[in-house]
């Protein structure tokens, strides 16, 4: 692990581990394992065959550190546990009981979202304060352990997340926050743009951005170095779209649908089959069209960007979400040369 203060971040599937090259193992900081999930108040995780790839992981890089991140979109359970003090002490218990059994270095709450009903999960306004109960608990729970021991959120990157949570009581329990800086639009809009965008576009209904969410998170109390953000090794796609400005910014008559991986788009969509590859010199993001398809992604050029920017503000860190997605085994590579560069 490099002693850059800018943490570089992968999340994993736990069947996937056994997939991260030499490389990849030496170029990242931590792996994020997805997922467990909370059932009845307590983390239960599939670990599939783990002990021998983080050990063959940690050979490589012996600094690297394991987080197991908790749920994901749609994935329940947190609000049911968050409502008593019994459950989030279940939740506490369950989470130690993991680190220690399979060396883990932390635990990584995705609740997707605090308040919010929008998953098909259970959410209530008591999520609010019941939320930072929680990390209250796990973190006095892990400190009487192993004050080493970490504890981080997955934060959606807007305005809207912030409305369901105490950000700036629930900091106080966190060693950083990653916000979720893709999916910026999508499966909620049928207005085409960027789905993971660093600036605001110009003219754009929904200016929803990497930067707005860092300006949101930091004036609710989260400090610079406690703040990760988000680059996607996945696309979003609209179908239906005018051929008009090149499909940006257009009713689509679809909603932006989880799109292809990195690896596949440079194998048959940038420059090929009809799709041409667009930069938007304001949004520092590309994207591409084809007279009907309008597809939003991250790569090397947009990634430069947002680590430039992670290094100007003093972020604390740059993640990804997620490694399979990127079978040509480049990009975090690219992550790490920037933060080094």
């Amino acid at each position: 692990m490099s002693l850059n203060k800018h943490r570089l971040i992968g999340y994993v599937h736990t069947q996937d581990l056994k997939t991260v090259t030499d490389d990849d193992a030496r170029n990242l900081d931590i792996i994020n394992i997805a997922f467990g999930h909370i059932v009845n108040s307590a983390i239960e995780w599939n670990v599939f065959d783990v002990v021998e790839q983080m050990e063959r992981l940690k050979g490589l890089n012996p600094t690297l550190k394991f987080i197991l991140s908790i749920g994901g979109w749609s994935a329940g359970g947190f609000s049911e546990a968050a409502a008593t003090e019994e459950g989030r002490k279940s939740v506490a218990k369950s989470a130690l009981y993991w680190m220690k059994k399979y060396n883990l270095d932390g635990i990584d709450l995705d609740w997707e979202y605090p308040s919010y009903t929008v998953a098909g999960i259970k959410g209530c306004r008591e999520d609010k304060q019941n939320f930072t109960l929680l990390l209250k608990e796990m973190r006095e729970a892990f400190d009487e352990v192993n004050k080493a021991y970490m504890l981080t959120i997955a934060a959606g990157g807007g305005k809207y997340y912030l409305k369901g949570v105490e950000m700036g009581e629930a900091i106080k329990y966190l060693d950083y926050v990653q916000l979720m800086t893709y999916d910026l639009r999508g499966g909620f809009q049928t207005l085409t743009g960027h789905h993971t965008n660093l600036y605001p576009s110009e003219l754009d209904l929904f200016d929803f951005s990497t930067k707005e969410a860092v300006d949101d998170f930091m004036a609710a109390g989260v400090p610079a170095e406690k703040i990760v953000i988000g680059v996607a090794f996945y696309s979003r796609m609209w179908r239906g779209v005018p051929d008009v400005d090149h499909g940006y910014l257009q009713m689509a008559e679809t909603v932006g649908t989880y799109g292809p991986g990195y690896c596949k788009l440079v194998e048959e969509y940038i420059n090929k089959n009809g799709f041409v590859r667009h930069w938007d010199d304001v949004a520092k993001a590309p994207y591409l069209f084809n007279g009907n398809t309008f597809i939003s992604y991250d790569d090397p050029e947009s990634i430069h960007h947002k680590i430039a920017y992670m290094k100007e503000q003093n972020l604390g860190g740059i993640m990804y979400w997620e490694y399979c997605t990127d079978t040509t085994r480049t990009l975090t590579g690219v992550m790490r040369k920037e933060i080094e560069g």
